[in-house]
């Protein structure tokens, strides 16, 4: 056993293991073919409808969830709201329907602010990073809200990140993109969250680099830590997540594991490539 919660062996074993039972039912959402596990998630965004500013609605009864432990995994094509059904989550833009709860509380009228407080970890696809501080820095500038000792949580950062720790003192700017993606995992990291959101984390990095990040949001995972992402990379995204929901034109498409959808022919066929 390590001291080191990145390390331990709660969460997910590997990418085959999901499960099967889920927790409680919901009444399913138009466009899906099946109730959907989520009246008890530890995160859900609920039945969400809505857009940006008085602009025409993006999100249509869109609901997400997971739970502690998992990670889902928010795919579909260009344009389908992907990110903006993050943001919805994350508080970013106002919903005309539904609500967002965390760990049993509403949180729907909460600014983003006022989430990342309740345990919200959010990383945006770009302006993630501080480029003019260094790595070590910008990992402090992720504990602003905290007021105990964080040299024991940065130390499980550099664990899990090992290529931060040698670039401490390097300004974030001057690193690669995936050190960049590295450094904006750890901050979030660094509020100690009970929930990680990941925008296309992967986007702009070689096929190597993902495999690479994908291992370490599987670890992330593993410590109890709840993780949901959108991704560009359907396939792979999907290979390693317990929830997967396919979005098209803001609505719940397709609903399953991760295992599911792979093997769904008319998700293969629309949305993977055969």
């Amino acid at each position: 056993m390590t001291d080191n919660p990145y390390q331990t062996d709660r969460g997910n074993k590997d990418v085959s293991i999901t499960n099967p039972k889920g927790v409680g039912t919901i009444t399913a959402v138009p466009g899906t073919d099946r109730p959907m596990a989520t009246d008890t998630a530890f995160l859900i965004g609920d039945s969400m409808t809505g857009g940006y500013g008085n602009g025409p609605d993006i999100l249509h009864d869109c609901t997400i969830a997971v739970n502690p432990g998992e990670i889902a995994v928010i795919v579909g094509p260009n344009g389908a709201g992907k990110s903006t059904a993050m943001k919805a989550v994350f508080g970013m833009l106002s919903l005309r329907q539904g609500s967002v709860r965390l760990d049993g509380e509403d949180i729907t009228t909460l600014s983003p602010q006022a989430r990342v407080a309740k345990g919200m970890g959010f990383v945006p696809q770009t302006g993630n990073i501080f480029t003019s501080m260094t790595v070590e820095e910008n990992l402090e500038m992720g504990a602003f809200i905290r007021r105990d000792d964080i040299r024991k949580t940065m130390e499980q950062v550099f664990a899990l990140f090992p290529i931060l720790r040698d670039k401490r003192r390097q300004a974030a700017g001057e690193l690669s993109g995936g050190q960049r993606q590295q450094v904006a995992v750890g901050r979030a990291l660094m509020t100690k969250p009970k929930l990680l959101m990941l925008d296309e984390p992967t986007a702009g990095v070689s096929p190597i680099v993902m495999d690479e990040l994908f291992d370490r949001i599987i670890e992330v995972a593993r410590t109890g830590i709840p993780i949901l992402m959108v991704e560009q990379n359907a396939r792979q995204a999907l290979e390693i997540a317990d929830r997967g929901y396919v979005l098209v034109q803001g609505r719940n498409a397709h609903t399953g594991t991760g295992k599911e959808l792979l093997a769904d022919p008319q998700v293969r066929r629309s949305f993977l490539g055969g």
